[in-house]
């Protein structure tokens, strides 16, 4: 059964939103503010959660950031009567699936809701008294053919089997988490759980008691035990996620777990013995860090037993085209479309494009690809890689032609309809323009979407 959670300070449409959802046949839990919500996502993992923007105490970027936290598979839909298109590009940045606007239809919303259960996106729920389910690769699964990518494997299956601490380094969007959960798989410990933990997601107050847990009473809102994440690591993994941005109280702190094997959660004095590997990672030049006095020494040769770094995708090219292939037919299966391949055009502007957000970036415009591609074939107008491009010799250029507006306004009116699943109502809201002007452009630059009949 797929479990929602509304956080809704305002009573009635809460309650209304729970009801509906109930008879839809969903597990629904609901809180009024942002502090209760905080305490039911420490104490249950929720498939779903729709949270107001504007609440008491909390504000629902603050639920969206503790939620993606503790279990970034989870889902999260964000409504709002104060949204503006940069509350919407944030929350999009923050993790959030979706974005709405008051007022808004409960059937509006179910279709949002749906839309999250069609698309395969909760994952099964997580019982952290029993092994967790990991959605990681196994090495056959692994996608890189580059002699880089297979030392960076080579390596793994090295120090899988050991009880070595990891340290993985590498640009944002390298694919960190996925060695992390590569080295899990194939250890002694499979199959125990697999925590992950963003350290650069909570301010220090909130990780400490994130990976230590607290007491009862600890702190304001502290309203009864939480068991922290060093515990539901115990005799498994955990993977602390840019662990250069903790502070220096904190890796004080995870370094008396290195060394001891032993902590108290805040506000205790109980003190608690686990048995912990972790692997540590960060985007940053650790080393720098160091130099800067911003990342201890000691904690630094604790981690580093293992260093495992892997390179940017402008680094491995060779890598680029079976990655795109991946996703290109991931893509097609899960949205249902009938493209058959690359152009020749969109594969070599594949290859010649920087990639500075590496195969995360690659992964997500091969996505919105997919989705606005109305032919047989991914041309490069669908890719729309406006960012740098690399010539053969490694320099980076970009283009030098004047702004075109009139791209650029198309390309806000494609954002706008992708993000609001081609509603035309809802994009012209986004977009802060009424439905008349919305038709007239979409008639302007002849868009057009399988779902507007009149199109067909």
């Amino acid at each position: 059964m797929i479990s929602l959670l509304i956080v809704e300070d305002q009573s009635v449409l809460r309650k209304g939103i729970v009801k509906i959802f109930k008879d839809c046949g969903y597990f629904v839990d609901d809180a009024e503010d942002g502090e209760t919500a905080v305490e039911m996502l420490n104490d249950r993992i929720y498939d779903i959660v729709v949270t107001d923007l504007k609440l008491p105490n909390m504000s629902g970027m603050d639920v969206l950031v503790h939620v993606k936290s503790v279990n970034p598979d989870t889902e999260v839909l964000v409504m709002t009567a104060y949204g503006t298109v940069e509350n919407a590009i944030e929350a999009m940045k923050l993790g959030a699936f979706d974005f709405l606007q008051k007022p808004f239809g409960i059937d509006e919303l179910e279709m949002r809701v749906n839309k999250v259960v069609q698309q395969g996106k909760p994952l099964k729920k997580v019982d952290h008294t029993k092994p967790k389910s990991n959605a990681v690769f196994q090495f056959h699964d692994f996608i890189g053919v580059s002699d880089s990518i297979g030392k960076v494997l080579d390596t793994v299956r090295k120090v899988a089997p050991s009880k070595s601490n990891v340290l993985i380094t590498g640009e944002t969007g390298t694919g960190k988490e996925l060695i992390a959960g590569l080295i899990h798989n194939n250890s002694p410990r499979a199959n125990n759980n697999f925590v992950k933990v963003n350290c650069a997601a909570l301010p220090e107050n909130l990780l400490e008691s994130e990976l230590f847990g607290h007491e009862k009473g600890a702190f304001t809102g502290a309203i009864e035990r939480r068991t922290g994440r060093f515990e539901q690591a115990n005799n498994g993994t955990i993977l602390l996620d840019e662990i250069a941005d903790m502070s220096s109280m904190i890796q004080a702190k995870i370094l008396r777990v290195l060394q001891e094997r032993e902590f108290e959660r805040v506000g205790g004095s109980q003190t608690i013995k686990v048995d912990v590997r972790i692997i540590a990672a960060t985007n940053k030049d650790i080393d720098e860090e160091r130099k800067k006095g911003h990342f201890r020494d000691d904690l630094f040769y604790r981690l580093n037993v293992v260093s495992v770094h892997i390179p940017p995708l402008r680094e491995r090219i060779e890598d680029i085209l079976p990655l795109s292939e991946y996703f290109l037919s991931r893509n097609i299966k899960e949205m249902g479309k009938g493209i058959k391949e690359f152009s020749e055009q969109a594969l070599d502007a594949l290859m010649h494009h920087d990639w500075a957000g590496n195969v995360r970036e690659l992964e997500n415009i091969l996505e919105r690809a997919v989705l606005l591609c109305e032919g047989d074939y991914i041309d490069p107008e669908d890719l729309n890689l406006h960012a740098g491009t690399r010539e053969s010799g490694g320099v980076i250029t970009t283009p030098q032609s004047k702004l075109d507006l009139k791209n650029l306004e198309k390309e806000a009116l494609l954002e706008a309809l992708r993000k609001t699943d081609f509603v035309q109502k809802d994009a012209a809201e986004l977009l802060g323009i009424s439905k008349r002007v919305i038709h007239y452009k979409i008639k302007q630059f002849g868009v057009k979407h399988p779902k507007w009949k009149k199109n067909k």
